[in-house]
């Protein structure tokens, strides 16, 4: 059994106590985070909660789902919270990975959620964006204070460490490439995205192009996972660094036969990483539960008396939360607010200190490094038929911020991006409805990108026609699977501001038939479509992304294309089954 289980299993035994609940001493303000609506118990609502007589006939099932770092921890003081004397609860908490979660709650296929636990506000943030541009609603949670932190640190191989001399990494440092930094994939890592922050805030003045440049390099030393990074570092120089929580390095030097490490906190400050408590929230029976002030609550049906059992119990597991601060610590966290002694090693007794995160930076920064990131091979498939000359509130027309959105796009792709062009509207050439205006190749070609660029900008005077998505989307899918290049991710990207035209064409059925039958797991060919404006059909379109194993995204308002385009692109559709 491994130091942290053995830990776990002595707290079991010796906190089988009473967890007394008490009132919140001040209400939360709401809270909105970029458009997720925020709404926390007010002192007077969790005191008649706590204060009405519910019977406990039937234990309320609390469902939480928590990022593995913490699963484990809030397991064990959960059980505690079940086994109390004042609790009516029967709590699972299932460990997944914040990304994983995000993209679920996202897609709309997470239900029956009472709280989350992930590793960064981040995740919240990326979900609400996410979930907008797959056209879904964004689901409801009450974002409440963390109930445990680490800070985001560089960890080193401690059989090197006598080797640094007076080395000490910081974040402006490895931008100017003064060492080796392994960086555990942003696209689900925190530790990693709030590293890529820190670098950002610390790039020098006057270098606009200082933070991307190191973001392409790093790209070169990208490893799946913290542990991944752990074990490279045994076989790499002394003035090579991982990029870690200071949690992940105490758990790594708590398992039995682990190679040390020593944590290093940057020269120039950092970020932490934050674990708070999403309340899942259902506004119509929130509404329907709670009477409004001066009233007298009504008479209370089984169903209203089960939810409000479960709120009571909710909260009571929250605090119990809060105030577990000895049993995080003891697994390496710190405080919700940064604070608290460890007794770990390899990481500092004393808390360091922590710059504020911005979650919606963050978002941003990983839009751009997915981009930045991509090595994949892409047909680009764009709607040219009539209706794209409609004008939109910004004064532009929908091609026109087509291109602008598509331009901007292909100025970030990396070199290693291969790329090609079709356009497409109804009788494009003779009896076809597409045409090609750029083979797939690569981007670091500069005739090959010159060419794209042209392409992009003739793209308002080819307007013509209806749109032909169909008969399209088909020939797209057989010509990147007929030069298919195993090294890569290939894929189609197709935009459209419209729905099916081709009466001559194929239909849905007979579409999705055929991509049925062509589809080759080993072989895999998603198509990614990108709506443009309200007239799309998007159940059309979610269903050739699900024969394909792909994703539709929707640009509702035709202004948020340039955003809805980079989710599209830096985001990977199958998760969290990738």
């Amino acid at each position: 059994m491994s130091r942290r289980s053995e830990r776990a299993e002595n707290r079991r035994r010796r906190r089988r106590t009473t967890i007394a609940i008490t009132a919140i001493a001040s209400a939360f303000a709401l809270v909105g985070v970029a458009g997720v609506t925020g709404v926390a118990w007010a002192n007077g609502e969790l005191e008649r909660l706590n204060s009405t007589e519910i019977p406990c006939t039937e234990p309320a099932e609390l469902h939480v789902v928590a990022d593995p770092a913490i699963a484990a921890t809030v397991k064990a003081i959960a059980a505690d919270y079940d086994a109390s004397a004042k609790s009516c609860s029967r709590t699972e908490v299932v460990s997944q990975a914040s990304v994983d979660t995000a993209a679920m709650l996202a897609s709309g296929n997470a239900k029956g959620l009472d709280a989350w636990i992930p590793d960064s506000p981040v995740w919240l943030v990326r979900m609400s964006s996410t979930a907008r541009s797959l056209g879904r609603s964004v689901p409801n949670f009450a974002l409440e204070r963390s109930i445990a932190s680490s800070p985001v640190v560089f960890a080193a191989d401690a059989a090197h460490a006598s080797e640094l001399g007076d080395l000490v990494p910081g974040w402006n440092a490895l931008m100017k490439g003064a060492f080796t930094a392994l960086l555990p994939d942003p696209d689900s890592s925190s530790a990693s995205l709030s590293a890529l922050q820190a670098m950002e805030r610390r790039a020098d003045i006057g270098s606009p192009r200082q933070f991307q440049s190191a973001m392409i390099a790093l790209n070169d030393t990208v490893l799946p996972t913290a542990a991944d990074a752990f074990a490279a570092l045994a076989q790499s120089p002394a003035s090579t660094f991982a990029i870690a929580s200071e949690q992940q390095i105490a758990l790594h030097n708590s398992e039995v036969g682990s190679s040390p490490l020593v944590a290093l906190s940057p020269s120039d400050g950092t970020l932490a990483l934050n674990y708070p408590f999403l309340r899942a929230l259902d506004k119509s029976e929130l509404a329907k539960n709670l009477p409004a002030a001066g009233e007298e609550p009504a008479a209370a049906t089984a169903e209203s008396l089960a939810l409000e059992l479960r709120a009571r119990e909710l909260d009571g597991l929250k605090l119990a939360l809060w105030g577990a601060k000895d049993a995080f610590a003891a697994d390496g966290f710190r405080d919700g607010v940064g604070s608290g002694e460890l007794d770990q090693e390899g990481v500092l007794s004393e808390a360091i200190a922590v710059d504020t995160a911005a979650a919606g930076a963050q978002v941003a920064i990983l839009r751009t490094w997915g981009v930045l990131s991509l090595r994949s091979r892409i047909l680009s498939v764009i709607d040219v038929s009539g209706s794209m000359e409609e004008p939109t509130v910004t004064g532009l027309r929908r091609i026109d911020l087509l291109t602008q959105a598509t331009s901007s796009t292909l100025a970030q792709f990396s070199g290693d991006v291969d790329l090609g062009l079709w356009i497409f509207s109804t009788e494009r050439a003779g009896d076809r409805d597409w045409e090609a205006l750029a083979p797939i190749d690569r981007l670091g070609d500069d005739e090959h990108k010159a060419a794209l660029g042209s392409a992009i900008a003739s793209l308002p005077g080819r307007l013509g026609g209806a749109t032909g998505l169909y008969d399209t989307a088909l020939a797209a899918v057989a010509h990147v699977r007929s030069t298919y290049d195993s090294e890569r991710v290939n894929s189609v990207l197709l935009l459209t501001d419209g729905r099916n035209e081709d009466e001559n064409g194929i239909t849905l059925d007979q579409l999705l038939v055929q991509l049925t039958e062509m589809n080759d797991p080993a072989k895999p060919v998603p198509v990614i479509l990108v709506g443009i404006g309200p007239d799309t059909d998007v159940d059309a379109m979610r269903a050739i992304a699900t024969a394909t194993g792909g994703a539709a995204y929707s640009a509702a308002k035709p202004q948020d294309l340039s955003t809805v385009l980079t989710d599209a692109l830096s985001q990977r559709a199958c998760r969290p089954n990738c």
